[in-house]
């Protein structure tokens, strides 16, 4: 595991915030108490059998600061204590935080597939719209055509403006539905990669917790120690820095559905088809998603399904039922590079 992930910085994580509230309180505390001390401290002093005592305590502070397996080693120490104390109030086992991930996955991939099923009856009506229109343009062009042929003017007038403006609506209501294809087409494949998702996490869950507990219980705390100061690599720690790799991979993908959940939702929300309007707010916000980077959840096909949206010869089946995706015999684990 010489290329397993590094481990978030201590200070980043969770127990680094306990780590930081103690280690500020130890700071005021320990200044506050030499303060009172110090004329105990310099009387003290003044006999010799004290002062080398405290000079031996000094000495050892100095040594313990100076040498740098004596500073891991309280650092571990420090960090383990932190770690714990942190556990009592907050889940920082990786396996029980991917194990709520998968559960939280499932609730997530049931509500985007209600979102999706309103998107495509928005998106048939949408359809319906513009079928109308195009269809009443046609009519009011050949009114306007037989009124032309009868000298009517007024009535020529009259009609082709009608249809000049229902072009202009469809016009509109064409971007609309491209913005909207663009939507339908990310959902799915979120629905789709989620599902995956969830099911290597499971993998990663099933497998891992026994070897997890394997390692912990080969290499204690006190092996840990010992490893920090001969220098050697913590297989403990190179394990727990992959699992709380995967665990920082997954929740960042999760949160991208979420923001991108909660877009869609607003863009849909902005749309009233009945008058044939939307906000241009939440068009807006769409395509400032669009010329974001690469998706973590979705990869390089972002810029895939943002080229079959805006190519007419892709045409959408809105009827096609979601895909479900089928595991692939020898098909591997997005997961295990993380302990290679």
């Amino acid at each position: 595991m010489n290329n397993a992930p590094k481990r978030k910085p201590f200070w980043k994580r969770p127990e680094g915030v306990t780590g930081a509230v103690f280690l500020g309180a130890l700071i005021l505390g320990g200044g506050y108490l030499f303060a009172s001390a110090l004329p105990v401290l310099i009387d003290l002093a003044q006999n010799t059998l004290y002062l080398a005592g405290m000079l031996a305590v000094l000495a050892a502070i100095v040594y313990m600061v100076l040498d740098p397996r004596m500073r891991n080693l309280v650092g571990y120490m420090y960090r383990s204590i932190m770690r714990w104390i942190t556990g009592l109030f907050v889940e920082l086992d990786p396996i029980g935080i991917l194990k709520n991930y998968v559960s939280d996955l499932k609730g997530k991939v049931l509500k985007m597939e209600k979102q999706i099923n309103i998107l495509r009856g928005q998106m048939h009506k949408l359809q319906e719209l513009i079928h109308n229109n195009k269809k009443e343009i046609h009519a009011n062009l050949q009114l306007a055509s037989k009124a032309k042929a009868s000298n009517k003017q007024t009535v020529m007038i009259l009609k082709s403006r009608k249809a000049g403006r229902l072009k202009e609506s469809n016009v509109r209501l064409e971007d609309l539905y491209k913005k909207m294809e663009v939507l339908y087409r990310v959902l799915t494949k979120m629905h789709e990669n989620s599902l995956i998702l969830a099911e290597d996490i499971q993998d990663q869950v099933m497998i891992k917790e026994q070897e997890r507990k394997a390692i912990h219980a080969s290499h204690g705390a006190m092996n840990s120690a010992m490893s920090i100061i001969s220098g050697d690599p913590d297989r403990r720690a190179m394990f727990d820095a992959a699992m709380e790799a995967i665990t920082d991979d997954v929740a960042n993908k999760v949160g991208e559905m979420d923001r991108f959940m909660e877009l869609s939702s607003n863009f849909m929300n902005s749309i009233d088809l009945q008058n044939g309007i939307f906000e241009e707010e939440g068009m807006k916000m769409l395509e400032q998603w669009e010329k974001e980077g690469t998706s973590l959840i979705l990869g390089e096909e972002k810029y895939s399904l943002l080229s079959k949206a805006e190519n007419d010869a892709e045409v959408l089946d809105l009827n096609a039922p979601l895909k479900q995706p089928v595991r692939e015999t020898g098909h591997k684990n997005q997961y295990d590079s993380f302990f290679d």
